[in-house]
């Protein structure tokens, strides 16, 4: 019987080796977004959009209407029609177009040089607007079809009809009209904002002329150049920011009346449905005091009373515009994390209350001047606010309310009174990470999700009770490759009692009998996380790469890291590095209790703050990693822009302490290991600065790290320097660590 045994274990062995000869192995092409191969490799995904209540699969060819059983309908039109229209080849895919007017048949195309609105019914063009050369951050309002857009530093509209109107002229490398400001914090991506109606456009102003300018290099000319590059760094001088409004009307432009030192930054701003009031969520320089204030829109006047007020004794992050109620436009919804985890909270800014301040879940206080009330309890958080289903007025969002790791999608009646955990409505698969675009009136929507077992599904999703059809099932594009075993798992942080999860990613053709070099991937800062309930626990393909050439990968969420509350986040206050590091080496320590992992032989990567991370874990326990890789590290906070690096650390006059345990430079002495440190050698984010004032400490120090560049790339590498890249970064573990 043994010896039967002993016979089918080798047999099966021989079976498994063979399946894996037969499979393919990946290359950096098929894994890396850059590579020539990735896409033929990704699962089949559906372009889809609403044109009102019908959703609309969107391909190259055409654009086809969806029954509410998911059955495909007859086409609204194909890219030649809408060419056969228009008399010229303008269209090449469908997959861009919108649907501006929910109860008209208009669909809108747009090219490098114009906007144009067909009606695919009537057959006709019903409107053409010329996008002016040179024009950037273009915005177009749907009702009054009128564009705002900057040239260089300047503001710019055009109206419906053609009319051109320039409504700033002193802009400049230190003025700076229309574009973000504040270095793209606290959820700021654009500059130009058009009312509802599209006849007033609100537009922010910055004037950076005190801060210094940063000297980039420019290599591609015969005598290389500087440029500019305002960059303020932690303490030192910031922009003013203010924000201007022109009306289309009376071709004025008014400024909302903000002076200093009241205020320092300008956020997240929003229009109420009618357009007569804009409301601004406002920080202190500190960013531990914040104030949402409407203004007239008329006049610029700022409102006598602020809506809600928050403190805290870390800081308070505003990151979502108010949203107005589409059926009662004296209600709206907020998000904060005042109750420690980021929830929905409805404002009714017609009913003042005595304003008092209490203390808040979140460690803060809060202030309300208006009715307030939370929306959605619990311990999770809202990731993502959807909209509304007008009809059933409830609200619609995705959180991980299921699990931490699990984003799924939920909706909560706005129905009055004190609103229970139970009364978030699951509408989702339980499971996966999930993403949806909902229908004008918020119906139906459509949900885009994958899981560790589901490549990617895409459902039709019935917003009142949850009912759904099934759009797609993508096949796994993998299935004739070698790929991995991927598991995830937690462990306790350091402080004992804080769940943390990992990936965990072992060597293809796995022999537990054996012992792997083993890289722990690292991020660790706010604003990002690594490991999430979707496919592959949200691996990356570089990851993959790594499993079939012999190694372990480790991923771990440590503490300071995204979507498990504000005191998970708030955990590395002042002191970025210390507790984050601490609870990587709690990682550390689990992977020494895996018979497989070879502790003589760990290697530690990651880019931005993982890059910090790879760097301090390096030089903090050089007995524990052997090689890393640090790509655009953060190695002085006091070399990092104002916004972000005074939010976790406070000024260095006011944070000495944090500022030197965070420092890297005195820590170059303790570097033993092989450190190579990657770098574009144009980073705007964390710049030069950073890496070569490293290098010096190193130099002075006799420690011997490697250093490489990338000259013309910023702070990440695209297309073909990102596979060059993930060679470089790939070659380093070779010849060190293997």
């Amino acid at each position: 019987m043994k010896r039967i045994r002993l016979l089918a274990a080798l047999l099966l062995a021989a079976v498994t080796m063979m399946a894996q000869t037969t499979k393919k192995s990946f290359t950096l092409n098929d894994l890396l977004g850059g590579g020539s191969t990735f896409w033929n490799l990704q699962p089949k995904y559906m372009f889809s959009t609403w044109w009102g209540e019908v959703p609309v699969e969107l391909s190259v060819e055409k654009a086809v209407r969806i029954g509410l059983n998911g059955q495909r309908q007859e086409p609204l039109f194909t890219t030649d029609d809408l060419n056969a229209i228009l008399g010229e080849k303008v269209v090449r895919t469908c997959t861009g177009v919108e649907f501006p007017n929910p109860s008209s048949p208009l669909v809108k195309v747009q090219t490098p040089k114009e906007i144009i609105l067909i009606d695919f019914e009537r057959k006709a063009v019903e409107w053409r607007g010329q996008i002016q050369e040179g024009a950037s951050e273009l915005v177009w309002n749907a009702k009054s079809r009128n564009m705002a857009y900057c040239i260089g530093s300047n503001v710019y509209i055009q109206q419906a009809d053609g009319t051109r109107r320039q409504l700033t002229t002193d802009g400049n490398d230190d003025v700076v009209y229309g574009h973000s400001v504040s270095r793209d914090e606290f959820g700021i991506s654009n500059g130009l904002f058009w009312s509802p109606d599209g006849q007033r456009l609100a537009f922010y102003k910055k004037d950076q002329s005190r801060i210094p300018s940063y000297p980039q290099v420019d290599i591609t000319q015969r005598i290389a150049a500087t440029y500019v590059d305002k960059y303020p760094m932690a303490g030192e001088e910031t922009e003013d920011v203010c924000v201007g409004v022109y009306d289309v009307a009376s071709e004025q432009t008014v400024w909302l009346q903000n002076p200093k030192p009241q205020t320092d930054y300008m956020t997240n701003l929003s229009w109420s449905p009618d357009g007569q009031k804009l409301y601004v969520f406002e920080l202190n320089r500190d960013q531990n005091f914040m104030q949402l204030y409407g203004y007239d829109a008329r006049s610029g006047q700022k409102d006598a009373q602020p809506l809600v007020e928050e403190k805290h004794p870390k800081y308070v992050e505003p990151l979502h515009t108010l949203t107005f109620l589409p059926w009662d436009a004296t209600k709206a919804i907020m998000q904060s994390r005042r109750d420690n985890w980021n929830h929905l909270y409805l404002l009714d800014l017609k009913k003042n209350v005595y304003p008092e301040w209490r203390g808040a879940a979140g460690g803060g206080t809060t202030c309300d001047h208006v009715a307030t009330q939370l929306l959605t309890p619990g311990d999770f958080e809202v990731i993502h606010f959807l909209g509304f289903n007008e009809k059933e007025r409830s609200a619609l969002f995705v959180g991980n309310v299921t699990h931490p790791l699990h984003h799924t999608i939920h909706g909560v009646k706005l129905r009055g009174g004190k609103v229970k955990s139970e009364d978030c409505k699951l509408l989702s698969a339980g499971e996966g990470v999930h993403n949806a675009t909902l229908s004008a009136a918020g119906t139906r929507l459509i949900d885009t999700y994958s899981s560790p077992t589901v490549a990617r599904k895409v459902e039709l999703i019935d917003t009142k009770n949850g009912k759904s059809a099934n759009l797609l099932t993508a096949e796994d594009p993998w299935r004739d490759y070698n790929v991995p075993e991927i598991t995830s798992g937690s462990i306790k942080a350091a402080d004992g009692e804080t769940d943390l999860y990992y990936r965990l990613i072992k060597p293809v053709g796995f022999d537990p009998a054996k012992k792997y070099p083993t890289v722990v991937y690292v991020y660790g800062g706010p604003h990002a996380h690594n490991v999430q309930a979707s496919r592959g626990y949200y691996f990356r393909g570089w990851e993959i790469y790594m499993a079939q050439l012999g190694y372990v990968i480790f991923v771990l969420d440590n503490r300071g890291s995204q979507y498990r509350g504000l005191k998970f986040e708030q955990a590395t206050f002042r002191h970025l590095g210390d507790e984050e590091m601490k609870d990587q080496l709690c990682g550390v320590e689990f992977l020494k209790t895996l018979p497989y992992v070879d502790a003589d032989r760990l290697g530690v990567h990651g880019w931005s703050f993982g890059g910090f991370m790879t760097t301090n874990l390096m030089c903090t326990y050089p007995d524990v990693f052997k090689v890393g890789v640090a790509g655009g590290p953060v190695i002085d906070w006091k070399y990092y822009e104002v916004m972000y690096g005074e939010r976790y650390m406070d000024r260095p006059d006011e944070n000495p302490d944090g500022y030197a345990s965070s420092s890297l430079l005195p820590k170059a002495k303790n570097l033993k290991g092989r450190l190579q440190i990657i770098l574009g050698y144009n980073d705007p984010t964390c710049v030069p600065q950073h890496t070569l004032s490293f290098i010096r400490a190193c130099i002075d120090a006799g420690t011997q790290p490697d250093l490489f560049t990338y000259p013309g790339d910023g702070h990440n590498m695209f297309g073909t320097d990102q596979i060059h890249l993930h060679e470089r970064i790939t070659r380093y573990f070779e010849d060190y660590l293997k």
